[in-house]
């Protein structure tokens, strides 16, 4: 039964992939190639031997068309993998919900606590943008931000799961909503803060980039969320009534 899960959420993901590579060609792409163009008017110019000596070994129109296209279907399958198992671990722990209410509150409270909430702290940023000696501490915080917003998001559904019979369901989520948003301002004022956007940087290019970012990264939470719960249906038994074992 994981089995089949496993392969119709790698197929959903595949889907949102291909929607995920429309909206970041024609959405993403141009903020790259201008941020890419103030990087190459900023840098010292090479001389022509040096320029010789290391040549391109993709070039940008690879990078822009089969490079983004695999990229994003690769990650998208693999992600799309991911989020049916943990919609196997969480189906009926969650209360007695559908399958494709489990689905789509597992999509918002994952792109809320892995995606959105660590982007508020530590955004996006594209090309000539950060210092390259800082790229693995701008990384260890990021994935940092992602784990303690990731055990916060967890801690919180406990905390309303053991205050949903004092409190009733809805009282006890508005609770548990408040205690992670509050933890995770803590947390956000904790961890020390990356600004490396150039002074002259195009503040445009940089906004639209990051607009780019949490689209993308939209689509995908969505469409893995709304299709996953229809494709997980006839593998639950949802319609016949039967649930899901409890040993997964």
């Amino acid at each position: 039964m994981v089995g089949a899960l496993l392969l119709r959420g790698m197929l959903v993901g595949l889907v949102a992939g291909i929607l995920g590579f429309g909206f970041l060609k024609i959405v993403g792409e141009p903020p790259v190639e201008r941020s890419i163009v103030f990087e190459n008017q900023s840098e010292t110019k090479a001389t022509d031997e040096k320029a010789e000596a290391e040549p391109v070994l993709v070039s940008r129109k690879v990078q822009a068309g089969i490079g983004l296209f695999t990229g994003v279907m690769v990650y998208s399958a693999a992600f799309g993998g991911l989020f049916a198992l943990a919609f196997a671990l969480a189906y009926r722990r969650l209360g007695d919900l559908s399958p494709r209410a489990t689905a789509a509150l597992l999509a918002t409270a994952g792109f809320v606590a892995v995606y959105l909430v660590p982007t508020l702290k530590y955004p996006a940023n594209p090309p000539a943008v950060g210092a390259p000696d800082t790229i693995g501490l701008r990384t260890s915080l990021y994935f940092t931000m992602i784990a303690l917003s990731l055990a916060g998001i967890i801690a919180a559904g406990m905390l309303r799961d053991r205050l949903r019979r004092r409190f009733g369901e809805w009282n006890a989520a508005v609770i548990a909503g408040v205690a992670y948003l509050a933890a995770m301002i803590i947390v956000g004022l904790a961890l020390p803060t990356v600004n490396e956007v150039p002074e002259n940087f195009p503040a445009i290019v940089l906004w639209q980039f990051r607009i780019a970012s949490i689209g993308g990264q939209l689509i995908l939470w969505a469409t893995v969320g709304l299709a996953f719960g229809a494709a997980a249906e006839p593998v639950v038994g949802e319609r016949s009534g039967s649930p899901l074992p409890s040993r997964i």
